[in-house]
């Protein structure tokens, strides 16, 4: 039977991962691509399905292991009264090739090993034909799938399993190397294993020591960044969700899903968690994934794509996979993708604001496609659909939904008045008006005092916590406190958040899951906005002391078994991780660089830098830092295009009469100009816009 999801660790190339277990087997692996079929997929079903140990004879050897820093090196470490070793494991790509190397390295003593090799071919369904070649490498082909052994220890056949039984002394490295190409290429050539872990220990160290991460929680940070890069592919600059699919949200229980494909709304934090660690390369050639994988007619937009961008992502299930320690079924593609959740037009549209922010190079297309996208949501977000967590059950006015919406009209609009961009101005103000009404009236619940988490109900979502962090509220507007309070009173379970109530749901699926990490640091989250920063710090630690042995986590937990659960290792809880780890520990937090608002007044050509790069004035200047924070903690108007003066606690600003400010004098330098609105709005007083007694952003006029 497969281990526990949190006694896994991973290696990879940045086209697949590898699940490489405590006792040295390798359960899990889809060749050559993440999405491919797995030819190790015992992690699913039993050895019989594929796995690759290599570990002590000794049954109660002590283990203990971690990554070489900076890099996705493993080093499994076992020991014995007889002796210790150290297993090295490691991936790495060439032209047309996998390697998949493992060194067994003498410590001390003498120790003997075993090796056991059960290759299996199509999710663990086809055996392949083994023969030996000339040059000592072991064959096995299976339709377009070759793998090739190479190793100087001696192998046997023994029912349908390559084994080797030796031993390793102090000084020593036996070493393995395991390749995989197409059948009909011709055979690849020998790879040195000293050469390759050489290689790859280099190259990684070489990317993270470009990292700007520092401070408290550098390692978790930095881990985290290794992972996401590590689900990135490399060519086609996709991440996929998780490495692998079918793994249960809750133990023994039918919620599995294949999670290796790309979601389009981690867009806008992946984003901010590369950028926020000074990876503006990766972050870049996500965007452009993200511009080929949607372009085409508007009303054909999906939730999620393939590595390249593939569209046909049709689920089936395999009755021939026990599933992973008996939870079935075991699924393959995912049926989400024909969805509408509206949401993603939101998180699509924030991540090309924020691109545009960072300074990474414009792409000629990225205007056109957004254009087109926020016209075909100015028809669409009146529609119920399915919601960030793609129910199975009818359609809904998702709140969170409509939020989103609101939040693609407001970046759409952000790119004309903050940077020039053409398009129909004062069309998309009326809409993002209209749909900030909407869910102040139909989402919030007066009696609850609470957002719902759909239009006349009367259930909790966690995803309600986003929304003062995509900035459609200010944290101090007493509806988020009140939202917060609900949601901690409800959805908080032995010290984590679920994401709405199972039991209850109308998702088209038995009830029951473990927490959702990414909801719990999404709490932490809006603890740092509200001021209550020893809770946030006490939560945030709390998810921390959830990661493994080796700092990686699954999608979910499940606080009664104490146990990982879902699908392995999640992207969305790492993005998560880092976004929080900086909220707490950065002046220019990630929470505010998404949510924050520029100063009406000050015309595109005289920004500052601060809205092309997502760097805070307080970096810049720090009195006009100061000026800054006083019209932050008084608040951002509700229809997000300006700045409303407010005391912590009030209801709504007053409006107060008063032209709107002029443009700055052209012979300002941009950080002049920016300090000229900024004291003008920390002053005495006057409202940029105004807001009625239900949040509803008043008009502005036009210029």
């Amino acid at each position: 039977m497969a281990l526990r999801i949190e006694d896994y660790a991973v290696i990879g190339n940045r086209e697949t991962m590898a699940l490489v277990g405590r006792d040295g087997s390798l359960d899990w692996l889809c060749l050559p691509r993440f999405d491919s079929p797995a030819c190790f997929a015992a992690l699913l079903g039993n050895a019989e399905n594929g796995r690759w140990r290599i570990a002590p004879c000794h049954p109660a050897a002590r283990v203990t292991r971690c990554y070489r820093p900076g890099t996705l090196v493993l080093e499994t470490r076992f020991e014995s009264p007889d002796g210790a070793v150290t297993l090295i494991d490691c991936m790495h790509r060439r032209d047309g090739a996998t390697d998949i190397v493992r060194l067994v390295r003498g410590e001390r003593g003498r120790l003997a090993m075993r090796m056991d090799l059960a290759m299996r071919f199509d999710y663990g369904r086809d055996i392949p034909w083994v023969s030996r070649l000339e040059d000592g490498r072991l064959r096995a082909i299976a339709g377009p799938d070759r793998l090739l052994l190479d190793t100087g220890v001696p192998l046997h056949g023994q029912r349908m399993t390559t084994v080797a039984e030796f031993e390793v002394a102090a000084g020593e490295t036996v070493p393995f190397v395991l390749t995989w190409t197409p059948s009909f290429r011709p055979l690849p050539a020998r790879v040195t294993a000293e050469a390759v872990l050489a290689e790859e220990t280099a190259e990684w160290r070489a990317w993270s020591e470009r990292s700007r991460t520092g401070g408290e929680w550098a390692e978790a940070v930095s881990r985290s960044l290794i992972t996401l890069r590590a689900l990135a592919h490399h060519e086609t600059g996709g991440i996929v969700a998780a490495a692998t699919t079918s793994l249960p949200e809750q133990l023994r229980g039918t919620r599995n899903w294949d999670y290796r494909f790309c979601w389009l709304r981690d867009a806008t934090l992946t984003l901010l968690a590369l950028m926020g660690g000074g990876y503006v390369d990766e972050a870049a050639a996500w965007r452009e994934w993200l511009l080929r994988a949607v372009a085409g007619s508007p009303d054909k937009l999906q939730i999620m794509y393939g590595l390249a961008g593939e569209r046909r992502l049709e689920e089936c299930e395999l009755p021939f996979l026990s599933g992973y320690q008996g939870a079935k079924p075991v699924r393959i593609g995912n049926a989400a993708a024909g969805q509408l959740q509206l949401d993603v037009y939101g998180e699509l549209l924030d991540a090309m604001h924020h691109a545009r922010r960072a300074g990474i190079p414009p792409n000629d297309d990225a205007w056109g496609l957004e254009r087109t996208l926020t016209n075909r949501l100015v028809d669409l977000w009146d529609q119920p659909d399915e919601g960030i967590w793609e129910v199975r059950g009818p359609r809904r006015h998702f709140t969170y939904s409509k939020v989103m919406a609101w939040v693609a009209l407001d970046r759409s609009v952000r790119g004309i008045e903050e940077f020039g961009l053409k398009g129909p101005l004062a069309q998309w103000r009326a809409v993002r008006d209209r749909i900030h009404a909407d869910v102040c009236r139909r989402g919030f619940d007066t009696g609850r005092n609470s957002f719902v988490q759909s239009y006349g109900a009367t259930q909790l979502d966690a995803s309600l916590l986003l929304i003062p962090l995509v900035g459609f509220l200010p944290p101090g507007d007493p509806r988020i406190a009140g939202t917060v309070a609900a949601i901690e009173r409800e959805l908080l379970q032995d010290g984590f958040v679920r994401r709405y109530d199972t039991s209850k749901a109308q998702d088209g699926l038995p009830p029951g899951e473990g927490a959702f990490l990414a909801c719990s640091f999404w709490l932490a989250d809006n603890y740092v906005m509200l001021g209550r920063r020893d809770e946030a710090r006490a939560l945030f630690e709390r998810l921390l002391a959830l990661r493994n042995d080796v700092g990686l986590l699954a999608e979910e937990y499940d606080p009664k078994a104490g146990r990982q659960v879902g699908d392995f290792p999640q992207a969305f809880s790492h993005v998560a991780l880092v976004s929080t780890a900086g909220n707490l520990a950065r002046a220019a937090k990630p929470a505010e660089q998404r949510s924050v608002t520029a100063p009406s007044g000050v015309d595109p050509r005289d920004q500052p830098r601060w809205a092309r790069s997502g760097i805070g004035p307080r970096q810049r200047d720090k009195a006009a830092g100061e000026a800054w924070m006083r019209v932050m903690r008084r608040g951002t108007d509700r229809g997000g295009h300006g700045l409303v003066l407010r005391e912590p606690g009030d209801r709504a600003s007053q409006p107060i009469s008063r032209p709107e400010p002029r443009r700055p004098a052209q012979h300002l330098q941009p950080a002049q100009a920016f300090q000229q609105v900024v004291d003008r709005a920390g002053g005495a007083g006057p409202a940029v816009d105004a807001m009625d007694g239900d949040g509803v952003a008043g008009q502005r006029p036009e210029r």
